[in-house]
């Protein structure tokens, strides 16, 4: 069984980087450790009586800021406990604002009743076929030609086309046609074409 020993540069490359990153493993876990005990050891341990001392302090760290106090100010704690909210009576947790009141009149508003519209009915709608001709035969009934769009219905009269439009009375320049429907009669004229 073969391990990788067998090319000794590499071996002793491997060995020579597995040897570097301990030290630079072991760099990084004394190095986090070293700036805690350089501060601890450059704070001194009395805390300055005078303000002037801390300005002075604060200008040799270049920073410009004034030291950190970890002192708890019970003082500023209780101002903001005692503080009372004075809002609007506004929720905040509702999803939609709630009107204002609506004020009620003092004096009641009289209106004028209201007037009686008058309806009129809607007219019933045309009767969409158009008549181009007609056929008559000795010895049979009148027979029509009426055309609805690209549709053609022959018919006579008293028979209904179109499901719908029932044929009344024939005559050489016009048909009488109802509405099945409505109970809508329209006479259609003769159309040339």
């Amino acid at each position: 069984m073969k391990v990788g020993t067998e090319d000794r540069k590499k071996l002793y490359i491997m060995l020579a980087l597995a040897l570097v990153a301990m030290l630079m493993v072991l760099r990084a876990f004394l190095s986090s450790n070293a700036p805690a005990s350089t501060v601890a050891a450059s704070v001194p341990s009395a805390v300055p009586a005078q303000p002037e001392a801390a300005n002075q302090l604060a200008r040799g760290r270049g920073r410009g800021a004034p030291p950190l106090d970890p002192t708890l100010r019970t003082d500023l704690l209780k101002n903001s406990e005692e503080a009372l909210y004075k809002g609007t009576g506004r929720n905040i947790f509702e999803a939609q604002v709630t009107p204002p009141p609506i004020e009620r009149p003092k004096q009641p508003v009289v209106t004028p009743p209201p007037r009686p519209v008058a309806v009129t009915p809607t007219p019933p709608p045309p009767i969409p076929l158009k008549f181009f001709g007609f056929a008559n035969k000795p010895g049979e009934r009148k027979s029509i030609f009426l055309a609805s769009g690209e549709d053609i219905f022959i018919g006579h009269e008293g028979d209904i086309v179109n499901r719908r439009y029932r044929i009344l009375r024939i005559q050489p320049t016009q048909v009488e046609i109802e509405d099945v429907l409505n109970s809508n009669r329209q006479t259609i004229p003769l159309t040339q074409g």
